[in-house]
């Protein structure tokens, strides 16, 4: 009947196993394994990595055996690789399983026969996993014997275990046999007894032993490689991963090494060789495996039904969507927006995924009745339905795209909805999901933390038992993502290593293997998954570092492949400045503000921005976006969309930038290959900048049916770590040449697409991010000073420190008032001036080393104010050690004490500490202290205090006080010639002069 592996070992069992769930399944495949079951210990976290590479597999062979069927002709023999091989012609069946192992170390590997059998496997998983924390798993016999039922259950026998957090087990009524005469007793025939060899010139007299023992224990063997790699030369690597797990280097593992590499995925007429005296052994993997039936394709996540009352989801939603619309629309809807919101609802109800939406719109609808301003993006939040739903602000007369893209029979999965909140405050949606759902229905998405880049180095680097210092040279040498490979003989020559030496050389070649191996989970920045029924029954769920937060083990990548809905709940700080700006624009001014009332296209915007007046804008404040800014010159809202998605590593490094440019300033030619393309590229004039465009291209140039385009999509994902577009290259090119496109033109088009993988930004992403930008920039531009006080009562955040700021708010004509102990608040706010405006008045938040509670008690207390330092003490109680620390940022300079006078009171306080009751001023004796001669400081000397305590100044910038030294003495009229040249250049630039850097900025200071 042929043998199936029943416990092979992934690199999801972290740090132990040595390959992929991927290469296991390719090497199964290749060998001509009929299955094989991935099961790592207490944990199905690599189980989708193998089932969707099992997929790929299958549809290969397919492919391959209709070819071969239409032209006659058969392929050469499988070579031996990963990925899968077109020549591969096996097809083995992945079978979900997990290895339990006990807190004492007492080993089953479980194995689902059914739907339910798989629930009950991630409830057992799901029990260990929150009773412990991060990473670990705590489990007894009992909790196998209480969620056994319906799981082939294969019992490994007593022996010390490579595996991390398996001891050996307990002697006596605790130890092995009586645990296994337990299970027997409990499970009957669905208990086996695992056979595996240790390659050590006993296995023959250790099967015997155990079969015997199986017989005594009523069970029967079953025979199993127990393969920790899918090929023997993953040896090294393997060792290497136990060495960085025991914290040890590779010389000093011991018996903690593996003997030789052996220990690996087997074929069948290896397996028979091995156990030639227990045939049936061999023969019982295959018997066992036909009985668990569960695949993961069975897995069909049910939509929180989101019925309330007696109305029906799609009547809900089409209620919802309809009254949106006459409240986004107060006048009346235009005509192709109506018919719009009806075609997508249509839509929307032919793939029943209204209760996604219902979903997305409970919670935003939570965040607005909680004043929490949010921003829903994504391939689906731009549609007609979401901007009626509030999800999101942009408006569909201003987008682009085409709903079918993204809600469509073809791709047969749910949309992608993101929604940003306010930074400070989405802890609260995230409970109030928890909340509603509770936690067996809600759970966040892992994230796989994999080596790459300088983890990889730093890792192996000391298991190899390098030195810290080569460790550290050889890091240096590697950014973000990045690899030695291909230089490094040259690099390793220049920061004084020796590439010939044995050592070094293994370890490059180990770091170079170890490349894209998980490391450990962690958690995703805000992936919700809900479900109708039990999370914990379609995946088990653990506790997250993060205290009130519970996470299931698969990435967006593994869910997506489910189709399992997921909806982003993300932070983003630029929402929280929106909002505090738009709540002091309507207490100062009495307007009221929402990102959908703006004043639309408003040239002044465009402006300031063509001049890349853009510190603190969101997106467009890097100095990248700020260079490109006056040669974009954006004057348009659609322009923004370009913008934002314009400058990032994809469209960079595809070259598209330049071409665009110089389309747009009219120096090259617009011109389209064919009118299908120009109408997929006419908008960024004939240069494909975002994901949508890509995959357009693949269909209508190439031919990509949908399906192949929406595997190009998942490889153009934003940040994708796996992702390989390179592999549609011959597919692309033979495609575009078949459509009558010449080679050129194709190999441009491929490389630009190319670039995607390495960050794409998808159209719909731009067009949310634009109107944050648009947001932003009208808040800089007419209200300078209530932008800069929401942008320092939201840090930290972006690109620029409080100094720089509030330095650009003044530059903008703001008052920046200093911290004062009578006027302050914890936040900045802004208060009258006197001449009709506001000034910004800094907050006690600025002071480093004050904590808000104390601020707020501190302004409780104050009354009509505070006369003196010691008056400060009295009222407020608060420490003299914070007392010095509002004395060094010079915060009682309105009442007449310098910052070395107040900081000698505040001190004073720290060295007597009078008690109030007994103070001498209350019974008017004792002699007054002769007051304190202190000389005052230099401005020098104030500035630098202000960046001690405060991080920013409002005196002189640093420069000014060493412009003698940095400027060359020079006579009278060579300054006035100066002075005049400076007075002709500001004439020149316009009334607002240049913006000056330099030895020169803020000479009028």
């Amino acid at each position: 009947m042929g043998f199936v592996e029943l416990s092979a070992t992934s690199n999801f069992t972290f740090l132990t196993g040595a390959s992929h769930p991927e290469e296991l399944m390719e090497r199964a495949a290749l060998i001509g394994l009929r299955g094989l079951v991935v099961a790592d210990q207490n944990s199905v976290a690599g189980i989708v990595r193998a089932h969707v590479q099992a997929r790929e597999i299958a549809r290969t062979v397919a492919e391959r055996e209709a070819s071969e069927a239409r032209t006659g002709l058969i392929g050469p023999p499988a070579p031996e690789g990963y990925p899968a091989s077109p020549d591969t012609r096996n097809t083995p069946r992945l079978i979900p399983g997990a290895r339990i192992v006990t807190r004492d170390g007492f080993t089953v590997t479980a194995l689902p026969r059914d739907r339910t059998g798989w629930g009950r496997l991630c409830r057992l998983i799901s029990l260990g996993r929150l009773r412990a924390g991060k990473g670990d798993c705590l489990l007894e016999l009992e909790d196998i014997l209480e969620w056994g039922e319906g799981m082939e259950l294969l019992l490994h026998p007593e022996h010390p275990s490579p595996f991390p957090q398996a001891p050996n087990s307990k002697r006596g009524a605790g130890g092995w046999r009586p645990q296994a005469q337990r299970l027997t007793r409990r499970f009957g025939a669905s208990v086996h007894l695992l056979l595996a060899p240790r390659y050590d010139g006993q296995d023959s007299e250790r099967f015997q032993r155990l079969s015997r023992l199986a017989r005594e224990l009523g069970i029967a063997p079953v025979a199993s490689a127990a393969p920790r790699m899918h090929l023997g030369r993953r040896r090294k690597l393997a060792d290497v991963l136990t060495a960085i797990r025991s914290g040890c280097r590779i010389e000093d593992l011991g018996r903690a090494a593996m003997s030789n590499g052996e220990q690996r995925l087997r074929s069948e007429a290896e397996m028979r060789r091995i156990f030639a005296e227990h045939p049936e052994a061999v023969t019982r993997s295959a018997e066992i495996a036909a009985r668990c039936r569960f695949s993961l394709d069975e897995l069909r996540y049910e939509y929180p039904s989101e019925v309330t009352g007696g109305e029906s989801a799609a009547e809900r939603l089409a209620r919802l969507a309809h009254a949106g619309l006459r409240w986004r629309y107060p006048s009346g809807a235009p005509e192709n927006v109506r018919k719009q919101l009806a075609h997508e609802l249509a839509l929307i109800g032919k793939l029943e995924y209204e209760p996604y939406f219902l979903t997305v719109h409970d919670i935003v609808a939570f965040a607005r009745a909680q004043d929490i301003l949010c921003q829903g993006r994504g391939s689906a939040a731009n549609s007609v339905v979401c901007y009626a739903l509030g999800v999101t602000s942009v408006s569909p007369e201003i987008g682009t795209m085409v709903f079918e893209r993204f809600v469509s029979e073809a791709r047969g999965e749910p949309p992608d909805i993101d929604v940003d909140f306010e930074h400070e405050r989405r802890e609260e949606v995230i409970q109030h999901i928890y909340e509603r759902y509770g936690r067996h229905r809600a759970g966040l998405c892992a994230t796989v933390i994999h080596y790459r880049g300088k983890r990889a180095v730093r890792e192996v680097g000391r298991a190899m038992g390098l030195s810290e210092d080569t460790v550290a040279a050889l890091s240096s040498q590697i950014w973000g993502w990045g690899s030695l490979k291909g230089t490094e003989a040259q690099r390793m020559r220049e920061i004084g290593l020796d590439p010939t030496d044995r050592r070094l050389k293994q370890t490059m070649e180990l770091i170079q293997e170890i490349q894209g191996f998980p490391r450990h989970l962690s958690q995703h920045v805000g992936g919700f998954i809900v479900t109708e029924g039990r999370l914990d029954e379609l995946c088990p769920v653990e506790n997250a570092t993060m205290e009130d937060r519970t996470v299931i083990p698969w990435d967006k990548d593994d869910i997506d492949a489910l189709g399992i809905l997921k909806i982003d709940i993300l932070a983003l700080g630029m929402l929280t400045v929106i909002r505090k700006a738009f709540e002091m624009i309507s207490r100062h001014h009495g307007t009221g503000y929402t990102l959908a009332t703006l004043p639309p296209e408003d040239p002044a915007v465009y402006d300031m921005l063509c001049k890349a007046d853009s510190l603190g804008v969101f997106q467009v404040e890097s100095r990248a976006q700020m260079n490109f800014l006056p040669r974009m010159r954006p004057r348009s809202f659609y322009d923004l969309v370009i913008e934002v998605a314009i400058i990032r590593p994809g469209p960079i490094q595809g070259d598209m930038v330049h071409p665009y440019l110089r389309r747009r300033n009219g120096e090259e030619e617009v011109v389209f290959p064919s009118d299908e393309l120009g109408a997929v590229l006419a908008k960024t004039l004939g240069v494909p900048l975002f994901q949508e465009q890509a995959m357009q291209i693949a269909i209508v140039g190439a031919g990509f049916t949908p399906e192949e385009a929406d595997r190009l999509r998942r490889s153009l994902a934003t940040f994708k770590k796996h992702g390989n577009v390179s592999e549609f290259h011959d597919r692309f090119m033979s495609g575009m040449r078949r459509n009558g496109y010449d080679e050129e033109f194709s190999a441009r088009c491929f490389s630009q697409i190319e670039g995607f993988g390495s960050y794409g930004f998808p159209e719909s992403h731009a067009a949310s991010f634009a109107l944050l930008v648009y947001a932003s920039a009208w808040l800089k531009r007419h209200h300078p000073g209530i932008f800069a006080c929401a942008l320092l009562n939201s840090q930290p955040m972006g690109f620029y420190a409080p100094a720089q700021i509030v330095r650009d708010a003044r530059e903008h004509g703001v008052e920046v008032r200093p911290v004062d102990i009578n006027l302050s608040y914890w936040d900045n706010v802004m208060e009258p001036n006197q001449k009709g405006g506001l000034a910004l008045r800094l907050g006690f938040r600025q002071i480093r080393s004050m904590r808000e509670e104390e601020a707020h008690w501190l302004v409780a207390a104050r009354g009509n104010g505070y006369p003196g330092v010691e008056d400060v003490w009295r009222r407020a109680g608060i420490s003299p050690a914070m007392l010095e620390s509002l004395a060094e940022a010079d915060a009682f300079a309105s009442l007449s004490l310098s910052r070395r006078q107040a900081l000698w009171d505040a001190r004073a306080l720290r060295a007597t500490r009078p008690l109030p009751l007994f103070a001498r001023d209350m019974e008017g004796e004792g002699i007054e202290e002769p007051a304190a001669n202190l000389p005052a400081m230099t401005p020098s000397e104030e500035v630098v205090e202000d960046y001690v305590s405060l991080r920013l100044t409002l005196r002189a910038h640093p420069l000014a006080l060493l412009r003698r030294k940095l400027t060359p003495e020079a006579s009278p009229q060579n300054r006035t010639a100066a002075s005049t040249r400076l007075a002709a250049a500001r004439s020149a630039s316009g009334p607002e002069g240049p913006r000056l850097s330099g030895p020169t900025a803020g000479r009028s200071a």
